[in-house]
């Protein structure tokens, strides 16, 4: 099964992650390709990093810390090696992380009392980091903003706060670096807003993105591309400039569905997203889907144009 364009199609492998027996997704949050080709699944349950090899053999879990709580997972690329930047919505934190799950830095509710209290939350949902090192933190499900720290955590600045003004956010769901361009820049998926919103690495507003949005989650740069999860209900797939290349698997009915995103079984297709919430490339340009749905979905998506 094949879905895409003629320009850009995909072999469909639905069945692709390969979990041992006694062993069960929760929600399906975030999915991330390390250097070896090893991919790492985010999920609610425990322990909450799944690894698999390319092909989809299970090998190692960890992370039984971030049960109930895994959303944000980002991995990231420099010269001190490979690291996830996690983020855990009922513990309130963010976690650095090595590849086998030690935990080198948390984050916590920033000290900001002007906007943050007892009623008012902070609920960070996606991390990015800079090419210095500077750690950016979407509070997507908290009070819509984005937080900049240094390297060690040390709190730089904050913009944001809820609305829809330029500037403005109502749930920065991810938060990602675009190097593609002369200057790096910060991309929030406003999903709230249904746009994404391209700032300065100093929290500056330069530009939105609203054509053809369907609730953005997360972003995934790979060569010149961007790819992103739609939440309803595709991925899609925008070129340097961010022009339209194609959207894979768009299901427009999904959410309308009574009870969504956890629909009866019967109705998931393999070559239609109902909740796309989280994307990654392999060097190949393979691709690897993780839906929102409460016993997990992940696919793969083998380029073939």
């Amino acid at each position: 099964m094949r879905i895409g364009t003629e320009t850009r199609e995909y072999e469909v492998i639905s069945s692709w992650a390969c979990l041992p027996e006694g062993m069960s997704f929760g929600y399906t949050h975030g999915i991330e390709v390390d250097s070896n080709q090893r991919i790492y699944v985010f999920h609610t349950g425990s322990p909450s990093v799944a690894v698999f090899h390319e092909n989809g053999e299970y090998m190692t879990s960890w992370g039984e810390e971030f049960q109930g709580g895994a959303h944000g997972f980002y991995l990231h690329h420099d010269e001190e090696g490979e690291h996830f930047y996690i983020t855990d919505t009922e513990r309130n934190l963010v976690a650095k992380t090595t590849l086998e799950g030690e935990v080198l830095l948390r984050i916590g509710t920033p000290d900001l009392p002007e906007i943050y209290d007892e009623q008012r939350t902070f609920i960070p949902t996606d991390v990015a980091v800079g090419p210095n090192g500077d750690i950016y933190i979407a509070d997507g499900y908290g009070q819509s903003y984005v937080h900049h720290y240094d390297k060690d955590g040390k709190y730089i600045r904050s913009w944001g706060g809820t609305g829809s003004e330029m500037g403005q956010l109502t749930c920065p769901h991810g938060i990602s670096v675009n190097l593609r361009g002369e200057e790096p820049e910060l991309y929030v998926a406003d999903r709230g807003n249904n746009r994404i919103q391209v700032f300065t690495m100093a929290g500056e507003p330069k530009r939105l993105i609203t054509a053809e949005m369907k609730m953005p989650c997360s972003f995934y740069f790979f060569e010149d591309e961007i790819i992103f999860p739609d939440l309803l209900s595709r991925i899609t797939i925008l070129d340097r400039n961010d022009e339209l290349i194609a959207h894979l698997g768009d299901d427009p009915e999904a959410s309308k569905q009574q009870g969504w995103p956890n629909l009866p079984k019967s109705y998931y297709r393999p070559d239609r997203f109902s909740s796309p919430h989280g994307v990654c490339a392999d060097r190949e340009g393979n691709l690897y889907v993780a839906e929102w749905i409460e016993f997990g979905r992940v696919t793969k998506l083998v380029r073939k144009s």
